[in-house]
Protein backbone atom coordinates (compact mmCIF):
# COMPACT_ATOMS: atom_id res chain seq x y z
CA UNK A 1 0.00 0.00 0.00
CA UNK A 2 0.96 3.05 -0.54
CA UNK A 3 1.94 5.97 1.87
CA UNK A 4 1.27 9.38 2.84
CA UNK A 5 1.50 11.61 6.09
CA UNK A 6 -1.66 13.57 6.26
CA UNK A 7 -1.75 16.56 9.02
CA UNK A 8 -5.96 16.36 10.35
CA UNK A 9 -6.83 18.64 13.39
CA UNK A 10 -2.87 18.27 14.74
CA UNK A 11 -2.67 14.52 14.26
CA UNK A 12 -0.38 12.69 11.87
CA UNK A 13 -2.07 9.85 10.27
CA UNK A 14 -0.03 7.58 8.25
CA UNK A 15 0.17 5.02 6.01
CA UNK A 16 -3.01 6.20 3.93
CA UNK A 17 -3.87 4.90 0.92
CA UNK A 18 -4.08 6.53 -2.28
CA UNK A 19 -6.55 4.66 -3.90
CA UNK A 20 -3.88 4.45 -7.20
CA UNK A 21 -3.78 0.63 -7.42
CA UNK A 22 -7.20 -0.51 -7.68
CA UNK A 23 -8.62 -4.55 -7.39
CA UNK A 24 -12.38 -5.36 -8.52
CA UNK A 25 -13.22 -8.89 -7.38
CA UNK A 26 -16.26 -10.32 -9.49
CA UNK A 27 -17.89 -13.97 -9.63
CA UNK A 28 -19.76 -12.90 -13.06
CA UNK A 29 -23.14 -12.89 -10.97
CA UNK A 30 -25.36 -10.10 -11.08
CA UNK A 31 -24.74 -8.94 -7.32
CA UNK A 32 -21.11 -7.95 -9.05
CA UNK A 33 -22.68 -5.87 -11.95
CA UNK A 34 -22.22 -2.88 -9.52
CA UNK A 35 -18.92 -3.02 -8.17
CA UNK A 36 -17.78 -3.71 -11.83
CA UNK A 37 -19.50 -0.28 -12.80
CA UNK A 38 -18.02 1.81 -10.12
CA UNK A 39 -14.75 0.09 -10.18
CA UNK A 40 -14.17 1.06 -13.86
CA UNK A 41 -15.57 4.36 -13.21
CA UNK A 42 -13.27 5.16 -10.02
CA UNK A 43 -10.70 3.94 -12.43
CA UNK A 44 -11.26 6.22 -15.39
CA UNK A 45 -11.53 8.79 -13.10
CA UNK A 46 -8.53 8.60 -10.99
CA UNK A 47 -6.61 7.75 -14.52
CA UNK A 48 -5.23 4.54 -13.13
CA UNK A 49 -5.06 0.77 -14.25
CA UNK A 50 -7.75 -1.84 -12.79
CA UNK A 51 -6.74 -4.84 -11.71
CA UNK A 52 -10.12 -7.71 -11.85
CA UNK A 53 -9.69 -10.59 -10.38
CA UNK A 54 -12.49 -13.78 -10.10
CA UNK A 55 -11.51 -17.77 -8.11
CA UNK A 56 -11.85 -20.80 -9.12
CA UNK A 57 -13.12 -23.33 -6.86
CA UNK A 58 -10.02 -26.02 -6.71
CA UNK A 59 -10.22 -28.27 -3.82
CA UNK A 60 -9.15 -32.24 -3.25
CA UNK A 61 -12.30 -32.33 -1.16
CA UNK A 62 -14.94 -30.93 -4.01
CA UNK A 63 -15.80 -34.62 -5.35
CA UNK A 64 -17.25 -34.82 -8.99
CA UNK A 65 -15.60 -31.62 -10.35
CA UNK A 66 -12.98 -33.88 -12.69
CA UNK A 67 -10.79 -32.16 -15.56
CA UNK A 68 -13.89 -31.66 -17.55
CA UNK A 69 -15.42 -29.77 -14.45
CA UNK A 70 -12.40 -27.84 -14.23
CA UNK A 71 -12.40 -26.72 -17.50
CA UNK A 72 -15.46 -25.70 -17.62
CA UNK A 73 -14.98 -23.41 -14.67
CA UNK A 74 -12.02 -21.76 -16.24
CA UNK A 75 -13.55 -21.48 -19.61
CA UNK A 76 -16.21 -19.43 -17.48
CA UNK A 77 -13.61 -17.47 -15.49
CA UNK A 78 -11.94 -16.26 -18.53
CA UNK A 79 -15.28 -15.18 -19.85
CA UNK A 80 -15.92 -12.81 -17.30
CA UNK A 81 -12.57 -11.50 -16.83
CA UNK A 82 -12.57 -10.70 -20.71
CA UNK A 83 -16.24 -9.33 -21.02
CA UNK A 84 -15.05 -6.47 -17.66
CA UNK A 85 -11.60 -5.90 -19.63
CA UNK A 86 -14.11 -5.16 -22.92
CA UNK A 87 -15.80 -2.68 -20.76
CA UNK A 88 -13.45 -1.08 -19.29
CA UNK A 89 -12.11 -0.47 -22.39
CA UNK A 90 -14.92 1.60 -23.61
CA UNK A 91 -13.55 4.20 -20.41
CA UNK A 92 -9.88 3.46 -21.41
CA UNK A 93 -9.17 1.70 -18.44
CA UNK A 94 -6.62 -0.94 -18.90
CA UNK A 95 -7.05 -4.33 -17.26
CA UNK A 96 -4.79 -6.70 -15.41
CA UNK A 97 -6.78 -10.01 -15.45
CA UNK A 98 -6.32 -12.16 -12.86
CA UNK A 99 -7.85 -16.38 -12.21
CA UNK A 100 -7.05 -17.58 -8.34
CA UNK A 101 -7.62 -21.20 -7.59
CA UNK A 102 -9.05 -22.13 -3.96
CA UNK A 103 -11.36 -23.83 -1.73
CA UNK A 104 -12.26 -20.53 -0.76
CA UNK A 105 -13.43 -17.42 -2.88
CA UNK A 106 -12.29 -14.35 0.29
CA UNK A 107 -9.14 -15.88 1.04
CA UNK A 108 -8.64 -15.78 -2.84
CA UNK A 109 -8.84 -12.26 -2.97
CA UNK A 110 -7.52 -11.18 0.15
CA UNK A 111 -3.97 -12.68 -1.26
CA UNK A 112 -4.21 -11.27 -4.57
CA UNK A 113 -4.67 -8.06 -3.02
CA UNK A 114 -1.56 -8.45 -0.94
CA UNK A 115 0.03 -9.88 -3.93
CA UNK A 116 -0.55 -6.81 -6.20
CA UNK A 117 -0.30 -4.69 -3.37
CA UNK A 118 -4.12 -3.27 -3.87
CA UNK A 119 -5.18 0.36 -2.07
CA UNK A 120 -8.73 -0.76 -2.40
CA UNK A 121 -10.45 -3.70 -3.31
CA UNK A 122 -14.45 -3.29 -4.82
CA UNK A 123 -16.63 -5.99 -4.17
CA UNK A 124 -20.25 -6.72 -4.64
CA UNK A 125 -22.47 -6.84 -1.22
CA UNK A 126 -23.34 -10.53 -2.08
CA UNK A 127 -22.11 -13.29 -3.99
CA UNK A 128 -23.75 -15.92 -5.86
CA UNK A 129 -23.54 -18.46 -3.81
CA UNK A 130 -26.18 -16.89 -1.73
CA UNK A 131 -24.56 -16.97 1.69
CA UNK A 132 -25.89 -13.84 2.76
CA UNK A 133 -26.07 -12.11 6.78
CA UNK A 134 -28.11 -9.00 6.87
CA UNK A 135 -28.25 -8.86 2.60
CA UNK A 136 -24.25 -8.58 2.62
CA UNK A 137 -22.39 -12.26 1.31
CA UNK A 138 -20.14 -14.59 3.59
CA UNK A 139 -17.28 -14.02 1.34
CA UNK A 140 -17.91 -10.16 1.62
CA UNK A 141 -17.85 -9.57 5.17
CA UNK A 142 -14.67 -11.81 5.36
CA UNK A 143 -12.85 -9.78 2.81
CA UNK A 144 -13.73 -6.45 4.82
CA UNK A 145 -12.76 -8.73 8.44
CA UNK A 146 -9.38 -9.95 6.34
CA UNK A 147 -7.96 -7.23 4.02
CA UNK A 148 -5.49 -5.10 5.28
CA UNK A 149 -6.08 -2.79 2.67
CA UNK A 150 -9.36 -0.51 2.33
CA UNK A 151 -12.91 -2.07 1.04
CA UNK A 152 -15.23 -0.78 -1.01
CA UNK A 153 -18.82 -2.53 -0.81
CA UNK A 154 -21.22 -1.94 -3.82
CA UNK A 155 -25.11 -2.66 -3.97
CA UNK A 156 -25.66 -4.35 -7.30
CA UNK A 157 -27.90 -1.55 -8.83
CA UNK A 158 -25.09 1.09 -7.41
CA UNK A 159 -23.03 3.36 -9.98
CA UNK A 160 -20.71 6.07 -9.44
CA UNK A 161 -21.11 8.73 -7.26
CA UNK A 162 -22.56 12.03 -8.35
CA UNK A 163 -24.21 14.03 -5.32
CA UNK A 164 -22.16 13.76 -2.15
CA UNK A 165 -20.30 12.39 0.17
CA UNK A 166 -21.12 10.96 3.57
CA UNK A 167 -18.13 10.84 5.94
CA UNK A 168 -19.23 9.12 9.21
CA UNK A 169 -16.67 9.30 12.34
CA UNK A 170 -16.79 8.72 15.93
CA UNK A 171 -12.82 10.62 16.58
CA UNK A 172 -11.24 7.16 16.27
CA UNK A 173 -7.66 6.72 14.38
CA UNK A 174 -10.19 4.65 11.72
CA UNK A 175 -12.42 7.85 11.10
CA UNK A 176 -9.52 10.02 10.92
CA UNK A 177 -8.20 8.04 7.86
CA UNK A 178 -12.26 7.76 6.17
CA UNK A 179 -11.77 11.60 6.56
CA UNK A 180 -8.61 11.66 4.73
CA UNK A 181 -9.88 9.06 2.25
CA UNK A 182 -12.86 11.32 1.89
CA UNK A 183 -11.01 14.54 1.08
CA UNK A 184 -9.17 12.76 -1.83
CA UNK A 185 -12.26 11.60 -3.06
CA UNK A 186 -14.35 14.86 -2.97
CA UNK A 187 -11.19 16.58 -4.56
CA UNK A 188 -11.01 13.92 -7.51
CA UNK A 189 -14.76 13.88 -7.87
CA UNK A 190 -15.90 17.06 -7.02
CA UNK A 191 -18.19 16.45 -4.70
CA UNK A 192 -18.91 17.67 -1.35
CA UNK A 193 -19.01 16.16 1.82
CA UNK A 194 -21.43 15.45 4.95
CA UNK A 195 -19.61 14.62 7.92
CA UNK A 196 -22.02 12.46 10.42
CA UNK A 197 -21.15 11.64 14.23
CA UNK A 198 -23.92 9.95 16.81
CA UNK A 199 -24.37 10.86 20.47
CA UNK A 200 -24.58 7.47 21.15
CA UNK A 201 -27.41 6.86 24.42
CA UNK A 202 -25.40 4.31 26.26
CA UNK A 203 -22.47 6.23 26.55
CA UNK A 204 -21.47 8.47 28.90
CA UNK A 205 -22.09 12.64 28.75
CA UNK A 206 -18.37 13.45 28.07
CA UNK A 207 -18.18 10.66 25.08
CA UNK A 208 -21.23 12.03 23.45
CA UNK A 209 -20.25 15.66 23.70
CA UNK A 210 -17.12 14.43 21.89
CA UNK A 211 -19.51 13.68 18.78
CA UNK A 212 -19.65 17.46 17.96
CA UNK A 213 -16.34 18.63 18.44
CA UNK A 214 -15.40 15.50 16.41
CA UNK A 215 -17.68 16.75 13.60
CA UNK A 216 -16.55 20.27 13.74
CA UNK A 217 -12.68 19.30 13.99
CA UNK A 218 -13.48 17.57 10.23
CA UNK A 219 -15.59 20.12 8.97
CA UNK A 220 -12.57 22.58 9.60
CA UNK A 221 -9.99 20.31 8.07
CA UNK A 222 -12.45 19.79 4.35
CA UNK A 223 -13.16 23.32 4.21
CA UNK A 224 -8.98 24.24 4.86
CA UNK A 225 -8.42 22.24 1.87
CA UNK A 226 -11.12 24.19 -0.08
CA UNK A 227 -14.22 21.85 0.09
CA UNK A 228 -17.40 22.13 0.62
CA UNK A 229 -17.96 20.32 4.28
CA UNK A 230 -20.82 20.63 6.73
CA UNK A 231 -21.56 18.56 9.98
CA UNK A 232 -24.56 16.40 11.32
CA UNK A 233 -24.72 15.18 14.95
CA UNK A 234 -27.54 13.17 15.81
CA UNK A 235 -28.76 11.12 18.57
CA UNK A 236 -29.35 7.33 18.47
CA UNK A 237 -27.36 4.15 17.27
CA UNK A 238 -24.62 4.76 15.29
CA UNK A 239 -25.53 2.54 12.14
CA UNK A 240 -29.28 4.16 12.39
CA UNK A 241 -27.70 7.36 12.37
CA UNK A 242 -25.71 6.81 9.37
CA UNK A 243 -28.07 5.33 7.32
CA UNK A 244 -30.92 8.60 8.17
CA UNK A 245 -28.20 10.75 7.39
CA UNK A 246 -28.03 9.45 3.85
CA UNK A 247 -31.03 9.32 3.26
CA UNK A 248 -31.60 12.31 4.54
CA UNK A 249 -28.87 14.41 2.52
CA UNK A 250 -28.92 12.28 -0.56
CA UNK A 251 -25.64 11.48 -0.09
CA UNK A 252 -24.19 8.48 -2.97
CA UNK A 253 -21.30 7.36 -1.05
CA UNK A 254 -20.77 6.58 2.50
CA UNK A 255 -17.02 6.58 4.25
CA UNK A 256 -16.11 5.16 7.38
CA UNK A 257 -13.34 3.55 9.24
CA UNK A 258 -13.13 -0.18 9.82
CA UNK A 259 -12.13 0.13 13.67
CA UNK A 260 -14.57 2.05 16.27
CA UNK A 261 -13.36 2.94 19.80
CA UNK A 262 -13.92 -0.26 21.19
CA UNK A 263 -10.33 -1.48 21.57
CA UNK A 264 -11.03 -4.63 20.12
CA UNK A 265 -9.08 -3.84 17.21
CA UNK A 266 -10.27 -5.05 14.53
CA UNK A 267 -13.79 -4.85 12.22
CA UNK A 268 -16.87 -5.00 14.29
CA UNK A 269 -18.71 -6.93 12.15
CA UNK A 270 -22.26 -7.79 12.86
CA UNK A 271 -22.14 -4.56 14.71
CA UNK A 272 -22.51 -0.93 13.12
CA UNK A 273 -20.14 -1.27 9.89
CA UNK A 274 -21.79 -4.53 9.00
CA UNK A 275 -25.61 -2.84 9.12
CA UNK A 276 -24.21 0.25 7.25
CA UNK A 277 -23.48 -1.84 4.37
CA UNK A 278 -26.22 -4.04 5.00
CA UNK A 279 -28.74 -0.81 4.91
CA UNK A 280 -27.01 1.09 2.25
CA UNK A 281 -28.23 1.44 -1.35
CA UNK A 282 -25.09 3.35 -2.00
CA UNK A 283 -21.45 1.94 -2.29
CA UNK A 284 -19.89 1.71 1.27
CA UNK A 285 -16.33 2.02 1.59
CA UNK A 286 -14.54 0.92 4.74
CA UNK A 287 -10.92 2.30 5.36
CA UNK A 288 -8.30 0.80 7.02
CA UNK A 289 -6.41 3.18 9.31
Amino acid sequence: MSTDTTQLGGQQLSPLARFERLMMATDGSEFSAGAERVAIAMAAKAGVALTVVTAVIASPDLDGLGTDGMGKSEAEATERLERVEANAAKQGVRCTKVIRYGDDPYREIVNEAEDSNADLVIVGRRGKRGLARLMMGDATIKVIGNARCSVMVVPKASDMWQTRILLATDGSRSGDAAAVAAARIAHCCGNPVTVVSAKVPSHSEARQAEAQQTVDRIVRHLRSEGLQADGLVERGEAHDVIASAARGCGADLIIMGSHGRTGLGRLLLGSNSERVIGQATCPVMVVKG
